[in-house]
């Protein structure tokens, strides 16, 4: 009985120690260092004086990312189509 007890343990002990492992390497899967950078948040900051690097590092991103929101803004609403009487 004792010896049942003890392998039944064994092996929930391993189930556990697998599903903490999985749990800990899909946590990579939600990093934020691929996501865009939100330009609306970079021109705030850097109207408060904030210089990229600090931004970049405020934002966990790369100063590439960064630089970009600087340049002209894109309007993607050009080709949307708005009906004259709001209908």
């Amino acid at each position: 009985m004792e010896r049942k007890i003890r392998s039944g343990l064994w092996i929930s002990s391993i189930a556990g120690l697998l599903i903490v492992a999985a749990a800990f390497s899909g946590c990579s899967m939600f990093s934020t260092s691929n996501d865009p950078v939100d330009c609306n948040v970079v021109k705030t900051q850097t109207a408060a004086g904030q210089t990229d690097a600090q931004i970049a590092s405020n934002l966990n991103a790369s100063e590439d990312k960064v630089a970009a929101c600087h340049g002209p803004e894109h309007d993607t609403n050009k080709n949307t189509i708005v009906p004259e009487k709001g209908y």
